[in-house]
């Protein structure tokens, strides 16, 4: 579970105004298909180099923690049981349409591994390390965490192109959509922050 394209101490850390980083991306109604349809994205990495985010809002199918920890041998079979409270409650995200067979930890920012964890802005991190779940499954981890299988990715300037073409809105972040909102309020809640409901979009969208 090693960090793709942005790495700590790399030019994609620069958390440059004109870039998105710690920021929601927000589906818009015309944006089809499994992987975005009326998802959220929360960007973990922006830079001239493309950009780098986790859907917050789509559960992986047939997929618990436990079973997750146990197939990566976090813990042995038998020990499902006894995880943190945390571990037993979380669900596994599906992060994105990117190496859906690699996991990655969005948390808050009390947990930091040496050389693995990605600082977003000064409340979340990433790691994409099995250390992490191992201190979520002992309860040694973060406060408020996110597991994710898969990324979504953008080259050097797609981004850019498709919220131009009107395919997303940007939204500030907070923790309370991305660790405490039942995850079928996410888009919602995530519109909610612009000041729109669905159903306005919906209709707008649906204009020329």
């Amino acid at each position: 579970m090693n960090l793709p394209m942005f790495r700590p101490g790399s030019r994609a850390m620069e958390l440059q105004s004109t870039y998105l980083n710690g920021q929601l991306l927000i589906a818009m109604p015309g944006l089809s298909g499994d992987n975005f349809s009326r998802s959220v994205v929360y960007i973990c990495a922006h830079s001239e180099d493309g950009a780098m985010g986790l859907i917050i809002n789509k559960q992986a199918p047939n997929l618990s923690m436990k079973e997750l920890l146990v197939q990566l041998d976090v813990i042995p079979e038998d020990r499902q049981i006894r995880v943190s409270e945390m571990a037993g409650s979380m669900h596994v995200h599906q992060g994105g349409p990117v190496e859906t067979g690699r996991g990655f930890v969005l948390h808050s920012s009390d947990y930091h591994l040496e050389s693995s964890t990605l600082p977003v802005n000064a409340d979340i991190s990433l790691t994409a390390t099995v250390e992490v779940l191992k201190a979520i499954a002992d309860g040694r981890g973060p406060e408020n965490a996110l597991l994710a299988l898969g990324y979504a990715g953008w080259a050097p300037g797609q981004l850019e192109s498709e919220i131009q073409a009107n395919g997303w809105l940007t939204a500030p972040a907070s923790q309370e959509i991305i660790f405490q909102t039942r995850l079928e309020d996410r888009y919602d809640r995530a519109l909610a922050l612009l000041g729109i409901t669905p159903a306005l979009l919906s209709s707008e969208a649906g204009h020329a």
